[in-house]
């Protein structure tokens, strides 16, 4: 059974830091990565890692935010830094299953911003 278990979420001032983890079991998975949704808005790509390491950022959080993966702890980790009120949404973990092809999602974390 595939489980994707996020943490670290909570509320942080602007320009203060998060960091989200996620741990993913029960397969093996090539692309990693982080959504989000905000009230009313669609749920948006923040920033993905593939299993070779190679990071792809949204243009809105690149220089702020990294990506990164322990492929033997089955990890991916969302370094927050220099977070703007406009962060502020509920993140999403998912992780891609080659075969056969399938994404899952983690149950989300929120994220708030604000002073």
């Amino acid at each position: 059974q595939v489980q994707l278990v996020e943490s670290g979420g909570g509320l942080v001032q602007p320009g203060g830091s998060l960091r989200l983890s996620c741990v993913a079991s029960g397969s093996i998975f090539s692309t990693m990565g982080w959504y989000r949704q905000a009230p009313g808005k669609q749920r948006e790509l923040v920033a993905s890692i593939t299993s070779g390491g190679a990071p792809n950022y949204a243009d809105s959080v690149k220089g702020r935010f990294t990506i990164s993966r322990d492929n033997a702890k089955r990890t991916v980790y969302l370094q927050m830094n220099s977070l703007k009120p406009e962060d502020t949404a509920v993140y999403y973990c998912y992780a891609r299953r080659l075969l056969p092809v399938y994404d899952f999602w983690g149950q989300g974390t929120q994220v708030t911003v604000s002073s």
